[in-house]
């Protein structure tokens, strides 16, 4: 049954990453390029192929059917992600919009950081350990529960997502925008007390 559920696990997060790309192509190119790893033809069959693969992959390990060989595939996507993710940092280059599930939008500043390294790393080592000790069959029911699981973890792990880009523990996101002029109007202050 564990084994089901991190399956269905990982193949849902395959879908969540594919699913967004597939319907943006330029994004994902302009995404694949940003990493600097591969030479043209390269960036553009990864764009091409990606999406199709991350569904393809994920619709199998959540349905439970080909587990040794979908989980195998997953792995080598993982550790690309997991090798482009940590290249990138290792040589400083973090302004990098990672196309893990979406695409930045425009105005905003993308940025990775080994959080997304050692989440890619993560599931990689998920996925290897799924491919080597993979059952040779899983009950429907069994199945079923742990499609049921998976998702509940997928949509709590979406939630939490979606609160950390709004709520900043310890900092009010109004501290951000008003810190400079208030260090700005003590200086004017303290010269017009001081200065005059």
């Amino acid at each position: 049954m564990i084994w089901a559920v991190v399956a269905a696990l990982v193949g849902g997060t395959l879908l969540l990453a594919g699913v967004p790309k597939a319907g943006d192509h330029e994004g994902l190119l302009r995404v694949v390029r940003g990493y600097r790893l591969l030479p043209p033809v390269l960036e553009r069959a990864v764009a091409r192929v990606l999406p199709a693969a991350e569904i393809a992959v994920g619709a199998l390990l959540v349905l439970g059917v080909a587990g040794s060989a979908a989980t195998a595939v997953a792995a080598v996507l993982f550790l690309g992600f997991f090798v482009g993710l940590t290249v990138n940092l290792a040589r400083g280059r973090r302004e990098l919009d990672c196309g893990c599930f979406a695409f930045g939008g425009h105005g905003e500043a993308p940025r990775i950081g080994w959080f997304h390294s050692v989440r890619a790393g993560a599931f990689a080592a998920a996925s290897i350990v799924l491919a080597l000790t993979g059952p040779a069959t899983i009950a429907a029911l069994q199945q079923v529960a742990a499609i049921a699981l998976a998702a509940l973890a997928l949509a709590a792990g979406l939630a939490v997502a979606q609160l950390r880009s709004v709520v900043h523990v310890g900092r009010r996101p109004v501290d951000e925008h008003l810190t400079g002029a208030s260090i700005e109007l003590r200086a004017v202050s303290a010269v017009s007390r001081y200065g005059a």
